[in-house]
């Protein structure tokens, strides 16, 4: 897997902003915007509204928070998944 991080440009509300991410997560990020019927600079508004610190990493558990779910959706009878606020089940 390619760990190598790039940044990336994007205008948001009228201004360049930027943010760095691995391919991987870009390209996750891309999946979920095609699956959502989003463009990339809508994502990235909808990710930016709701965040707290810095964009790359809201963006990063954007598409964690995506995989998880959707894993869970995948496996409902499993462990569920560790809250990372209390390292406890939900």
């Amino acid at each position: 897997m390619n760990t190598e991080v790039r940044k990336r440009s994007i205008t948001i509300a009228g201004h360049r902003t930027s943010f760095s991410l691995e391919d991987a997560f870009w390209q996750e990020l891309q999946r979920i915007a095609m699956r959502e019927g989003r463009s990339i600079a809508e994502m990235v508004v909808l990710i930016d509204e709701g965040r707290e610190g810095n964009l790359s990493s809201a963006l990063r558990l954007y598409v964690l928070g995506d995989l998880q779910q959707r894993l869970n959706m995948a496996r409902p009878d499993e462990t569920p998944a560790l809250n990372p606020d209390q390292g406890e089940p939900e």
